[in-house]
């Protein structure tokens, strides 16, 4: 009678799972193996062997898009805010310096005990001289990272690695159909790179600069221009890492990302900030109103802002090198752009690239 009484669940509820767990845990399964792909494939090309192009499938590239990255993402960012106590500041940023080879001599403040959490220590500042502006050339690098890819813009694709392409269209957005937009009043009837296009023999080039975790954080202006426009598009943040570009067909259009569209003295400008898992915040210093990463988003949407006004016709005037933006980590950076024909890039394909150093000029 002193005996206590066990009670049990029936095996079938003990072993039953849910879809969302189910979903969770295949999805993170595959990501982790595509993770092993990935890192196998760089090491093959840091042997010069050249990888076949390998394109993802649609069911793929959904069962990828079912990891919660956003929702990662965010828990991230949060965990990033946490203050951590002095004692453990150290530790953990050393081993991140390690992990991802950060030069810390460059940094403002070299003391690892002065950044009080994670988001601090990724978004650290650099000193004055230690990415010099190029004054020679006209467009130059707006952050640190790796070259994926540049060249002219051709029937309306842009390469995002050499032999992956996306939709240059599906990338930036509908036309900004705003008078005060110069490259809205080319004729509708031509293709959409044509109406990007503002003077006659001009043509439309790009740059892929993707950011490691271990890169510098920060993004700057690529040349003298005005920001007009900025257009949100929420959406996936899957990893944008060299390898998963090669995999994922118009990888850049399913990730959130920040346009910002303008003009220079030669015509139409671009910068856009890519994100991606674990970088679900991107900031804009002189937007307030941009909130990127949010809980609710509707898939295939976006939202615009324009920076021209009855008080400013001018939009935002930006100066070579002058702050712009930031990742709370590693990401891509796009920069499409009007030049004459005979604007050249200095550049090779998979190079490292520091703020500051010349992209091309005429």
């Amino acid at each position: 009678t002193d005996r206590k009484k066990l009670h049990t669940a029936p095996v079938g509820q003990v072993f039953r799972l849910r879809p969302f767990h189910l979903l969770v845990a295949t999805g993170g399964g595959y990501a982790g193996y595509r993770k092993y792909e990935d890192y196998k494939l760089e090491q093959l090309e840091k042997k010069g062997i050249e990888v076949p192009v390998k394109l993802a499938s649609e069911w793929e590239v959904a069962l990828y898009k079912s990891v919660p990255t956003r929702l990662l993402s965010r828990a991230w960012g949060r965990l990033n805010q946490v203050e951590l106590p002095t004692w453990l500041r150290k530790p953990i940023y050393s081993l991140y310096i390690w992990t991802f080879g950060v030069n810390m001599k460059e940094a403002a403040v070299e003391d690892l005990h002065h950044y009080r959490n994670l988001s601090e220590f990724f978004r650290r500042k650099l000193k004055p001289q230690a990415r010099p502006v190029c004054c020679r050339h006209s467009v130059i690098s707006p952050s640190d990272g790796k070259i994926l890819n540049f060249g002219q813009v051709k029937n309306c694709e842009v390469e995002q690695v050499k032999g992956v392409t996306y939709s240059l269209e599906s990338f930036l957005g509908p036309r900004i159909c705003r008078e005060e937009l110069s490259f809205s009043q080319a004729p509708a009837g031509n293709s959409f790179q044509q109406q990007l296009v503002t003077k006659e023999g001009n043509e439309l080039y790009h740059c892929v600069i993707y950011l490691a975790p271990g890169d510098y954080h920060c993004f700057h202006s690529p040349t003298d221009w005005r920001v007009s426009h900025r257009r949100h598009f929420p959406g996936s943040l899957m990893s944008v890492n060299p390898g998963v570009a090669r995999w994922i067909k118009e990888l850049f259009c399913h990730n959130e990302r920040v346009v910002l569209t303008g003009d220079w003295k030669h015509g139409f400008f671009s910068l856009t900030a890519v994100g991606a898992t674990n970088v679900g915040s991107i900031r804009i210093y002189f937007d307030q109103d941009l909130h990127t990463n949010s809980p609710s988003y509707s898939k295939g949407s976006y939202n615009d802002f324009s920076f021209i006004s009855n008080n400013n016709k001018e939009g935002i005037p930006m100066r070579k090198g002058e702050h712009l933006g930031e990742f709370n980590l590693g990401s891509t950076i796009v920069l499409i752009f009007e030049a004459p024909k005979d604007f050249k890039f200095h550049l090779k394909a998979g190079q490292k690239i520091r703020f500051g150093e010349a992209l091309g000029s005429l």
